[in-house]
């Protein structure tokens, strides 16, 4: 099983270096960057900067969406990172949150997300690529065939279904076991049906973890189930909570939700978190002693886990990394 570590645009770059490098010493594979640049900072340069102080680590947005950049220049600079990095850079997709929302623009279509999959891959790669209206096909001279994994954000059915459709993997952003299970085996489902091999597919859960006490452990978390109730309501807005296409029990926990406040996205003083139960927190969540993140992910791996990409944005972050390094990820590498 694959370990990420993931930052907010939060983290000084000097931070930024010995996290990454602490990390990939332990054995961490990934490290993620959230990629919302009107609330933190753009995500790339900071990828670019960590890259060079690390020699295996991979790297990615998690997640990017096709409306915040024409898709010909998405291509240009993940090709790039890639081929600066020696091919350790994939990317996270979706349609669009915080990234597009603090502008007052919608998040894009799932026909438009499985096009900028196409067109990005096969860019990078070095194919010839219509674009819009222009008579003659681009493509870039110096790219030498790198397959970009492009790894697609999902909750909802027909998110679900494009991410096995066109995906590499699928980053469901939650830790509980039933649903991973549930939403992962959605993805399966629709790439088998299209033809497609899954037995290399990923399944990413991303979550926060965090070790202490069962009271200090909810209470550094509970803004991440008011950042998933935000994608939810997207959900039970679109689907209703009784048509049997989303569990109940990713619906029924966001009946009290009196809003969101995006200028606190994925932050602890988010003002809506009032409906957010300490039972949630840990549904959602990977929290307590050793002993309890490695029952947990034992779990979460039989419901279909490959991937587990922890959100550092509770504190504590280099004993949090050191205590996976030391008493966690020894225990799924044996």
């Amino acid at each position: 099983m694959e370990f990420g570590i993931c930052f907010k645009g939060f983290v000084s770059p000097d931070r930024a270096r010995k996290l990454v490098k602490q990390a990939e010493e332990v054995g961490f594979d990934y490290c993620w960057f959230y990629d919302s640049h009107i609330l933190w900072r753009e995500c790339y340069p900071a990828i670019a900067m960590c890259m060079e102080h690390t020699t295996k680590m991979r790297f990615a947005p998690c997640v990017t969406n096709p409306n915040a950049r024409d898709w010909s220049l998405a291509a240009s600079l993940f090709g790039s990172l890639a081929k600066q990095s020696g091919g350790r850079f994939d990317i996270g997709l979706g349609r669009g949150d915080s990234s597009v929302r603090v502008m007052g623009k919608k998040p894009a279509p799932l026909a438009r997300v499985a096009e900028f999959t196409h067109k990005v891959k096969a860019m990078v790669r070095g194919e010839e690529v219509i674009y819009g209206e222009c008579p003659e096909p681009v493509k870039f001279p110096w790219a030498d065939g790198y397959e970009l994994p492009v790894h697609i954000g999902a909750y909802g059915p027909k998110a679900l279904k494009t991410a096995g459709e066109v995906g590499d993997g699928v980053i469901l952003q939650i830790g509980d076991t039933y649903l991973v299970e549930w939403l992962g085996n959605q993805a399966l489902k629709a790439g088998k049906e299209a033809g497609r091999d899954m037995s290399d597919y990923k399944v990413v859960v991303a979550a926060p973890a965090y070790f202490g006490d069962k009271e200090s452990c909810i209470e550094a978390t509970k803004w991440f189930p008011a950042m998933v109730g935000n994608h939810v309501a997207d959900i039970v807005e679109k689907y209703g909570t009784d048509s049997g296409l989303v569990p109940k029990s990713l619906t029924d926990y966001i009946e009290k939700r009196k809003g969101y406040d995006y200028s606190k996205h994925g932050q602890s003083d988010n003002p809506y978190l009032d409906f957010i139960t300490p039972e949630i927190v840990e549904s959602f969540c990977v929290l307590g002693q050793p002993e309890d993140h490695v029952a947990k992910l034992q779990k979460l791996q039989e419901a279909g886990m490959t991937h587990f990409n922890i959100y550092l944005d509770n504190g504590d972050e280099e004993n949090i990394i050191a205590q996976y390094g030391e008493h966690v990820i020894p225990r799924f590498r044996r």
